[in-house]
């Protein structure tokens, strides 16, 4: 069975509520995004010690974010204990400078990708949510970018004050002041934007501009919080990592269960570590569902269509359209 693979401006007055985000939508964006995992890249370069590979293996994990604070707070366990334990500190400091170094490797700079910006706001703002599964800052220099449009439309990661989530996240959907439309963005699996401190408070890290990515570096560096995103992991070690974040599990138990009637799935090659955030949209009320197509790939296609009827039932419809079609995310008109 062959599918036909709709150019984007075809389906687009068809959707207009959720988008979801997969790794391919940061790719189009920037090459550099194409990395296995960050582990995988800090393997490959032969930066991380042995002591600090051997807690890979034994918490059974590639997720950076889960190891680094685990050692980060053994050792503040220890320092307020004033146990000398030189060793744990050392695998925190290493594990925290891979992480570091990895992510400014991988991740380009605002500059790489400014110019693309127009486009990918102009694309976003038609939809009511964006869930972005990708920890990169491209949504959040999106978001940034439409400070200085004045269109009326608001975007809001319902980050609020003090850059702490707002729990009633439900009233942001209102209009307030001069906004005629609004967005409201989420990350089911944490952002480079997010933090934890020592008492487990969420926060978002608050620097406009292009001093972001280094200044949230910095902040790593301080001591004083630890990033929240999970970067890698099977379908448990996920949920378990989101389960552990108010904020993630927040995303994950209110947002993705939120009645939707349609769904665009752009760049998100639909692997088994992270169905489990379709499984959490069935009963939301989903219709249809968009799904993005890279070089009218038939086979993803079929994959995509038993996936998707097999999660949401099997009478929801499903369309396709080119990812490099005329219009779609970072493609001009």
């Amino acid at each position: 069975m062959s599918f036909t693979i709709h150019p984007w401006f075809e389906l687009a007055q068809q959707y207009d509520g959720t988008i979801l985000l997969g790794n391919g939508a940061s790719m189009a964006v920037s090459p550099r995004f194409g990395y296995g995992s960050l582990l995988e890249h800090v393997t490959q370069s032969q930066s991380l010690a042995e002591d600090a590979r051997r807690l890979f293996d034994f918490f059974k994990t590639k997720d950076f974010e889960l190891i680094l604070r685990i050692v980060w707070q053994a050792s503040n366990v220890n320092k307020s204990l004033e146990i000398e334990d030189a060793r744990t500190r050392e695998a925190y400091l290493r594990i925290r400078e891979c992480l570091i170094q990895a992510v400014r490797d991988v991740h380009p700079e605002h500059h790489e990708v400014s110019e693309q910006l127009p486009y990918l706001y102009d694309f976003l703002k038609r939809f009511d949510t964006v869930i972005s599964l990708n920890y990169d800052l491209i949504v959040y220099w999106t978001m940034a970018h439409g400070l200085d449009i004045h269109d009326r439309h608001q975007f809001k990661d319902c980050f609020l004050g003090g850059g702490l989530f707002e729990q009633d996240w439900q009233r942001l959907r209102g209009m307030y002041g001069n906004e005629r439309s609004n967005t409201l963005v989420f990350y089911p699996h944490g952002s480079l934007i997010l933090c934890r401190n020592r008492v487990e408070q969420e926060r978002k890290i608050h620097i406009r501009g292009a001093g972001l990515l280094e200044s949230i570096l910095q902040r790593w560096q301080s001591e004083e919080v630890v990033p929240l995103f999970v970067s890698e992991g099977t379908h448990e070690q996920k949920v378990n990592a989101i389960q552990s974040s108010f904020y993630l599990s927040t995303v994950y138990r209110e947002v993705l269960t939120e009645p939707r009637d349609n769904l665009v799935i752009l760049g998100w090659g639909m692997g088994e570590h992270d169905v489990h955030l379709l499984k959490r949209m069935a009963g939301s009320g989903i219709q249809r569902v968009a799904v993005s197509v890279f070089r009218r790939d038939q086979a993803y296609c079929n994959r995509a269509s038993l996936l998707i009827k097999e999660t949401l039932g099997r009478n929801t419809l499903v369309d396709f359209f080119d990812s490099e079609s005329p219009g779609c995310w970072n493609q001009h008109i």
